[in-house]
């Protein structure tokens, strides 16, 4: 099935800002999120939020972006020109474009040096890391463990058999490349003998199989600034795939996802929360106490308050990376109907009901209010 454009999945237009790419992405990725999908529409719901995110991971990267919108999806496929890390600097149908006309005027996708064989970027590397509501808030520092290559201690990096070592590559004598004639034109190609890297291995290393490296795991350092939200990514410079013939590495990127909380509800840096109120308490009015990230806050509630009433706390939200002040908590009353009553508890609000009903509608603003709305209906 072909892809569907990335800002028709965002919903937003080809010239949005990072804000606006921003907002669409919160509001998508907490609609569609699999945690508040469950049942029948789980499966529906989990492939939405894949393509929500796979659009935000291009449109808010700015390489990645510029190459969306100059060739399509063709421009951030890694598997188009080689699969060297996509639209970010490196590979890509940008590069591919780039080996061709590069290599008919003497300059290659990647750097060469000397002559030599050609060097690239490594690929970038994406982490997700789940965190807690308090935590983004807050912020944290923590330690996460990735994969990593080092260099293989049997060859020394050298790729080949202890005692053995790689020979100059016969095809292109160690140049990485070699030269087609097409016309009047001379065509630059990579190397098939040797890959580009102008040597051959005819006795690989048992250790590393001729790559010269192994795979192992690293820890890292990371800060989780306050504030962070979901959908956010912290870069790790240089933590990424190692480069190609000493080529720079890629970069590692952490996308934070902030779990469901039981209580409160993210918009922003504002935060929404329900707070159930007794039935007699919303009637003859009370104080009650709220939960915040900080502690606890009390909420005068009047008289006759009404189910569905909120109460703004200011400064109880959250303050966000780039806002001057925190955000505000908004607390929805859910009004509680009391239940398991006793004959004793029925027989006063029976009593109670006939003294509303004697009183009139002085009592039920509300219900007179929908009962002559209703009653115009059927006229």
């Amino acid at each position: 099935m072909a892809k569907r454009d990335y800002y028709e999945v965002l919903g937003i237009a080809k010239g949005a800002s990072d804000d606006d790419i921003k907002k669409a992405y919160r509001k998508l990725a907490m609609k569609y999120h699999p945690d508040r999908n469950q049942g029948d529409k789980a499966k529906e719901a989990e492939e939405k939020f894949k393509e929500v995110k796979e659009a935000y991971e291009m449109l808010s990267d700015a390489k990645k972006r510029a190459a969306y919108d100059q060739f399509g999806h063709a421009g951030v496929d890694p598997n188009v020109g080689g699969g060297r890390g996509g639209a970010e600097g490196y590979g890509g149908f940008a590069d591919a474009f780039g080996d061709i006309f590069g290599d008919l005027f003497g300059q290659g996708g990647g750097r060469r040096g000397g002559g030599g064989p050609q060097v690239y970027r490594g690929s970038d590397l994406s982490y997700a890391m789940e965190i807690t509501l308090e935590e983004a808030a807050v912020g944290k520092d923590t330690q996460i463990r990735i994969p990593a290559w080092e260099e293989c201690g049997a060859c020394h990096g050298s790729g080949a058999k202890p005692g053995t070592q790689p020979k100059t590559c016969p095809t292109c004598n160690g140049s990485g490349t070699v030269h087609m004639r097409q016309g009047f034109f001379s065509v630059q190609q990579t190397c098939p003998h040797c890959q580009g890297t102008g040597k051959i291995i005819p006795e690989p290393c048992t250790t590393c199989h001729g790559q010269g490296r192994v795979k192992k795991t690293k820890t890292l350092e990371v800060k989780i600034p306050a504030g962070i939200n979901e959908g956010m990514r912290i870069r790790s410079a240089g933590n990424g795939e190692p480069g190609t013939n000493g080529g720079p590495p890629g970069d590692l990127y952490i996308e934070i996802r902030i779990k469901p909380h039981d209580i409160f509800e993210r918009d922003g840096d504002d935060l929404h929360c329900s707070v159930p109120v007794p039935l007699t308490t919303a009637a003859l009015g009370g104080s009650i106490e709220v939960p915040t990230l900080g502690g606890k806050a009390e909420i005068d509630i009047p008289e006759g308050t009404q189910h569905g009433k909120t109460f703004r706390l200011r400064g109880k939200g959250i303050k966000g990376l780039r806002s001057s002040y925190p955000g505000d908590l908004y607390c929805h009353i859910v009004v509680e109907t009391p239940v398991k009553l006793t004959e004793h508890q029925r027989k006063l609000l029976k009593e109670l009901d006939e003294s509303f009903r004697k009183g009139g509608e002085k009592h039920s603003p509300h219900t007179k209010s929908w009962t002559d709305r209703v009653k115009n209906i059927f006229k």
